[in-house]
């Protein structure tokens, strides 16, 4: 379907699974380890990310890949979006925060980047 291989090869998926990894670091600190609910939700939304990334790579076309980007990079969105909840109610620190909502805006803006490409591929 495209140039790589593996969606391994995708920086889009490697990034990705760096923020996975610093996310599920980041919630097992702390008070941040017995809220439940933000901790699934914002752990679902990492592993979302990735998710989709290799899912879409692995589909027949390009509509379904920039599709499953789309998915990918409302993900980043999500995940940027309870970053802000952990930081209001003291999770995490201004720092943690700006560290982690950086990698998940980069991470957001290679997927969209990505997406970009591959829409023009199936326009060819």
């Amino acid at each position: 379907m495209s140039q790589v291989r593996r969606f391994e090869e995708l920086v889009a998926w490697q990034k990705a699974r760096v923020l996975t990894r610093q996310v599920y670091e980041m919630i097992q600190q702390g008070a941040f380890a017995k809220d439940y609910g933000l901790r699934d939700q914002i752990r679902r939304a990492a592993v979302s990310i990735m998710s989709n990334i290799a899912e879409g790579h692995e589909r027949s076309s390009h509509a379904d890949f920039a599709r499953f980007l789309a998915i990918a990079k409302a993900s980043c969105a999500e995940v940027r979006s309870q970053l802000y909840i952990a930081l209001d109610i003291g999770y995490i620190s201004q720092s943690k925060f700006d560290d982690m909502f950086r990698l998940a805006d980069e991470v957001g803006r290679i997927i969209g980047g990505l997406k970009i490409s591959v829409e023009k591929r199936k326009r060819t």
